[in-house]
């Protein structure tokens, strides 16, 4: 039941209308629902973001089963060569040791939103849109069997929307005493390079004692996450494009050379984690519960696992979506998925991210160990591909 003195009515709104928000809103079209979306971007603002993100097969599934799948924007990772600088063992994941056409696919983040929004637009006509929409709070009543109210001001306009069920899809855990934090002190220096000979479809992840080295086909680039401490970090984003490519030289060693560079960025890196996924009729997905490391690309993935799971649990409910059962079914379901793709990112951080002499050579029994015994290494490519869905 609906507060008064609310302008629209609806069963869920997710706060958000990025690819996390989109994902749910779509795996949600055709059930018993009302759906609305609130965002704070312009319609379409994601046309001019040009973020590299990293896709699992697992997420192309699940995209697919959505009619969301555009191949013609993914660059496919057919194999991903893993070492590290300055020590022994290494090891490679073949997309043919699974029978997959690739392990994974590198797609710019515009091209995955226009995908997903012109699904919406096919399959869920009538999922309305919010967009320029500031939210400004959320009062929930006492009463844990009433909706609660957003207010969100829109084109100058406060505009008072009762949901029995808000979902949380953008933005990163805040610090709160409900949120574990851990600062990496690191960031992530992202660019796009032209690598020589070409890339073959192979990526890379390179272990260094400043932090992870990926290259993720894009096209006929690479698109670099190069990430080190922030002092660092400054200086990479000083050097111009030819001291920038000695860098990634020094750093990546001798195996390929890159001769042009793009623009450069750089971004903080920490692990945040919502510890309780739900309260009364709220529910986080996607970013708003979890910020991983980008080494090997698990974060978006299980964001996107996230919206898909919630759905499932709503619809299988299909009475009221704010309802305590269903929102608990969902938190026990996403427990092992989320614990283990945060505790994986985590480990290899800590474990990679310095150069002890001991822990060198520890690392490279591991990675010697997972070349020489393929069970190891199917177990931990199945996981990268799947989450936790691959689990025995």
């Amino acid at each position: 039941m609906a507060q008064e003195n609310a302008e629209m009515v609806t069963d869920i709104a997710i706060i958000g209308a990025g690819p996390v928000g989109m994902t749910l809103a779509l795996a949600l079209a055709g059930g018993p629902h009302k759906v609305v979306l609130i965002d704070r971007q312009a319609r379409g603002a994601w046309a001019a973001d040009p973020r590299a993100l990293a896709l699992s097969h697992g997420t192309r599934q699940l995209l697919e089963r959505l009619g969301a799948w555009n191949a013609a924007a993914g660059t496919e990772i057919r194999d991903i060569h893993v070492s590290q600088r300055g020590g022994l063992g290494r090891t490679q994941i073949d997309a043919a040791d699974y029978a997959l056409p690739a392990l994974g696919y590198v797609m710019r983040y515009r091209d995955l939103a226009a995908a997903l929004a012109g699904a919406l637009t096919r399959r869920a006509p009538d999922i309305d849109l919010l967009d320029e929409s500031e939210l400004l709070g959320i009062d929930s009543a006492a009463d844990p069997a009433l909706a609660p109210t957003l207010t969100v001001r829109r084109h100058g306009v406060a505009q008072r929307i009762a949901a029995r069920l808000v979902v949380h899809a953008e933005g990163t855990p805040t610090k709160d005493p409900g949120v574990t934090v851990r600062d990496y002190r690191q960031h992530a220096v992202l660019a796009e390079v032209r690598p020589a000979p070409g890339h073959r479809h192979r990526a890379w992840e390179r272990f260094t004692p400043d932090g992870p080295l990926a290259l993720l086909p894009l096209g006929e680039d690479y698109s670099v996450v190069f990430t080190v401490p922030p002092e660092k970090a400054a200086h990479l984003l000083a050097l111009d494009d030819a001291g920038f490519l000695a860098a990634l030289r020094a750093q990546f060693g001798s195996r390929l050379d890159f001769v042009a560079s793009g623009p450069r960025v750089a971004y903080p890196l920490a692990l945040r984690m919502r510890r309780a996924l739900m309260q009364t009729r709220q529910v986080w997905i996607g970013n708003a519960a979890q910020t991983l490391h980008p080494v090997s690309g698990q974060g978006f993935n299980l964001g996107l696992r996230d919206a898909w799971e919630l759905a499932e649990a709503l619809l299988a409910d299909g009475a009221d979506p704010g309802a305590a059962a269903p929102l608990a079914a969902y938190a026990r379901g996403r427990r092992a998925d989320r614990m283990g793709s945060a505790t994986f990112t985590d480990g290899i951080v800590r474990l990679f991210s310095n150069d002890l002499p001991p822990l060198r050579a520890l690392r490279g029994l591991g990675l010697l160990a997972l070349d020489l015994y393929p069970p190891l290494r199917h177990f931990v490519a199945k996981r990268m591909i799947w989450g936790a869905r691959a689990w025995p």
